[in-house]
Order: structure tokens, then C-alpha cells, then sequence
């Protein structure tokens, strides 16, 4: 049965607020579509624009929403955190900001324990290179290629994509060592006989291009705007190996992963074995509102000696929607429906990639953080990104009314990620979406 649908004419307020965005922000703010839609409401994984179209949403506000819109739980400890009091900033305790940071301790692998809130991904990067410095007394860092870092001039420094850097590095002292990211391996090795030569090629970009000694190692256990990369298991223990051995600490950037994202465990780390001594958090932990997190041990968070604050940062709105957030993942076992519908996502995709072998080139992920790789002509092993395919099943998709979202250094892969709340026939009805709009594209 075909999921066409004939979508609303235009309405006034649509176009006055494309008008009026377009008028007044700024003109290199990304948007989907070459027509964006103007949502307007929201609940669970069902999304309502203003010409009345309803979408289902497997992309949650870029992995933010982690337990679906307008989530009754949540949305009643915001309401009841607004009417006693919103804001005082950091320089008092509140009991929300205490609350979540005793939940994070206890949740977070090894002896993490001791958190810094911010407003967003890129205040958590940032604190914590400062941390790995400050703790370590050295300056240099390493970092990954395809990955991503925030919009600041350290967090752009960290980004390797040339597509979010608006400026050349500022931040001296950064490395980019090769990513994990196997169907395109950069040595041109095949994951069976490789030896994950990748991660083991981080030592000599230690002992070639740093005084040899470094502060840490800031990586995402899986690659977010990347195109959700995902290393072989046994990378991280080989990579922080490394790290350690030239007196480097471990930043785990849980921004996309954490908060059972990846299915079956809280972390994505977790899946590798390897615990941080500095994480950050951010998207899926207050289910949309600002909120982000730097947790470390209680050895790397003393070594800040001077005076800090955050104005923003532990917001007590926020931090009642995190905890909110958070009791809703453990009572419902989030992290284990990631895994099961996760599942169920994965063997669809590579059902598709069957039914479309020559331009669907890779299907990788964990839980319900799955991407597709279009590639030219992967039965006759061109693998040149193919951008274009990729953008014409992108509209067709949501002309079927599926968000999804797009990542990639060409631009050429979908990121699939549904709020952690999602049902099998929620599931079901993505794939059904993904494949006719694989077939209007012309996909082979």
C-alpha cells in the first residue's frame, strides 16, 4: 500500500514565517527541504506543521528528543519547576542541579562523579579540554577526523569537516588523527585484516607532531555528523591505550550517544569496553531543553582552581526536565527498547540495501542510531558519495511525511534516529516510507 498522501496547500503563516526567517536570521542557518516546513506542534514521535501536515519523526530534533514530544512526565516537572522559581544561576545550589548531578554519578561508568553544567555540546567540549589540561599540564590534544565539536573557536578547531568551519584553526595545539570509519578506510585496509592500523596510527601522530606528551584524546564513540561512523570493537581500547601511555586523559563526547541512544546500555562507550575520564553530555538529557553536562572524576575536576560560574548552566527548568527525562528512561527501559527496535530498524535497512544494492553502499550504527551511505554504484564498486541520490530520497521522504536527517562529510548519508519511546509499528510504517521513496527517486 502506497504512504503518499497529498500534502496541504501553503498556508499564510507558513509563508510569513519563511519570509520573516529568511528577513531576519541569519542566512547560514541549514534547513531541510527546498521547501522547510513551520512545525507547530508536537507528541510522542508525531510532529504538526502549520498548514496542518502531520510527519512522523525519525530524526527527534537531532537526536534530542530522547523520550518523544510533549512528554507528560516531563512536561509536568517543567511546569511545576516554573511555578516555584526559573532561574538564580550557579552561584546557588538548587536542588534540581544537585538531584541530576547525584543521577549522572551514578549512571556514568567508572569513577566519574563530579559534574559542570552548561547551556549546550559545544560549553561541555569546551570545559572539558580545559579539564584534560588543566589536569594533565599539557596543552596538545588529539581529535578525529569527520568529527564534531560545537560552533566555538576550540569546538570549530576540533571539527574536522571543512563544511562547519567558518574560519581556519584558531585553537593551536589540536591533531586529527584518521577516524574509525571502515567502508572508507583511509589506508585503504579491509576491518577482517587491518589490525585497526588506525587507531595504533595514533602514536605516531603523537610522536610526529607533538612535543610528546598530551593533554587527552576528545573523541564520539559514534561519529554524529559524521554520518554516524562507528568503529571496529576493539578501537577505543587500542586508541585510549595510546592516550595513557603519553600521559593523555580520555573525553568521551556522549552528546548523540548517551542516554541509551545506542541500545542496551546508558553510554555509547559502553559498547567499547573503555571507561572516560571526562564525559560530556548534552541533546537527549532534558528531552529539548538547554542543557549540558561535563562529568570527571573527582582528581580532574579539582584541578580547576580558579574562580567559574555558569549563568545559564543548571538551570533549574532544565535540570527538573533532565531528571524527569532520565526517571522516564530507567522506568520504561529505554535503553532496552533502543536495542530491541533498534534491531528491528537494522534488519530493515539492510533488507532495503538488499532491494537497492547499487546506490545504498553502507548501513552501520547501534540502536536506534542507524545510517544509510549513498554511494554512485556500489555493485560495480564505485563508491563516489552520491549527494544527489541522497537529497532526492530526503524529499521524497518527506513528501511521505518522514524526517530524517542528512550527516556525511559529502552530505551523502542519512541519520536515523527516532525517540528512544519508538514502537514497532512506528518502525515499520519509516521502512515502508523509506523504501517507496527509494523507489520515486530512482534508486537501484
Amino acid at each position: 500500500m502506497s504512504t503518499a498522501k497529498t500534502a496541504a496547500p501553503t498556508s499564510s503563516l507558513t509563508k510569513t514565517v519563511r519570509e520573516k526567517h529568511k528577513e531576519y536570521l541569519f542566512p547560514a542557518i541549514i534547513q531541510y527541504y527546498a521547501e522547510s516546513i513551520v512545525p507547530v506542534e508536537a507528541k510522542g514521535l508525531r510532529v504538526r506543521d502549520a498548514d496542518g501536515n502531520e510527519y512522523l519523526d525519525f530524526f527527534g530534533g537531532i537526536l534530542t528528543v530522547s523520550v518523544g514530544h510533549a512528554n507528560d512526565k516531563v512536561n509536568a516537572a517543567i511546569k511545576a519547576q516554573v511555578d516555584r522559581f526559573s532561574h538564580v544561576s550557579t552561584l546557588y545550589p538548587t536542588l534540581p542541579a544537585v538531584e541530576l548531578a547525584e543521577r549522572l554519578a551514578r549512571l556514568t561508568p567508572g569513577n566519574l562523579k563530579q559534574s559542570y553544567f552548561t547551556a549546550s555540546g559545544t560549553e561541555a567540549d569546551e570545559t572539558a579540554v580545559m579539564m584534560a589540561q588543566l589536569a594533565t599540564g599539557s596543552s596538545e590534544l588529539i581529535a578525529l577526523r569527520h568529527g564534531y565539536s560545537g560552533r566555538s573557536m576550540l569546538a570549530q578547531s576540533l571539527t574536522a569537516h571543512s563544511s562547519w568551519r567558518a574560519l581556519p584553526t584558531q585553537v593551536a595545539g589540536i591533531k586529527h588523527a584518521m577516524a574509525p570509519y571502515c567502508y572508507r578506510c583511509p589506508l585503504g585496509l579491509k576491518p577482517e585484516s587491518c589490525g585497526t592500523a588506525c587507531a595504533k596510527d595514533i602514536e605516531d601522530i603523537i610522536r610526529t607532531t607533538t612535543t610528546g606528551r598530551i593533554a587527552g584524546f576528545l573523541a564520539e564513540p559514534i561519529q554524529g555528523v559524521g554520518g554516524f561512523i562507528t568503529p571496529p570493537p576493539e578501537y577505543f581500547e587500542i586508541a585510549v591505550g595510546i592516550i595513557k601511555k603519553y600521559g593523555g586523559v580520555f573525553i568521551c563526547d556522549e552528546v548523540q550517544t548517551g542516554f541509551g541512544r545506542t541500545g542496551g546500555k546508558w553510554w555509547g562507550i559502553e559498547h567499547w569496553g573503555v571507561q572516560p575520564d571526562i564525559m560530556t553530555m548534552a541533546k537527549g538529557v532534558a528531552n529539548g531543553l538547554p542543557l549540558a553536562v561535563t562529568i570527571a572524576t573527582p582528581e580532574i575536576a579539582s584541578a580547576l582552581k580558579t574562580l567559574t560560574i555558569s549563568t545559564f548552566g543548571g538551570n533549574p527548568i532544565s535540570c527538573a526536565a533532565a531528571n524527569a527525562t532520565i526517571q522516564v528512561i530507567e522506568e520504561d527501559d529505554l535503553p532496552g527498547n533502543a536495542e530491541r527496535m533498534g534491531r528491528v530498524l537494522r534488519q530493515g535497512l539492510e533488507e532495503l540495501q538488499r532491494r537497492f544494492p547499487k546506490n545504498i553502499g553502507d548501513v552501520r550504527g547501534l540502536g536506534l542510531m542507524q545510517a544509510i551511505e549513498f554511494v554512485v554504484d556500489e555493485t560495480a564498486g564505485d563508491r563516489t558519495p552520491d549527494k544527489a541520490m541522497c537529497n532526492r530520497v530526503f524529499e521524497e521522504a518527506k513528501k511521505r511525511f518522514l524526517l530524517i536527517g542528512k550527516g556525511g562529510l559529502d552530505g551523502n548519508s542519512f541519520r536515523i534516529a527516532p525517540p528512544l519511546t519508538v514502537t514497532k509499528p512506528e518502525v515499520e510504517e519509516a521502512l515502508g516510507i523509506l523504501r517507496e521513496s527509494l523507489e520515486a527517486a530512482g534508486a537501484k
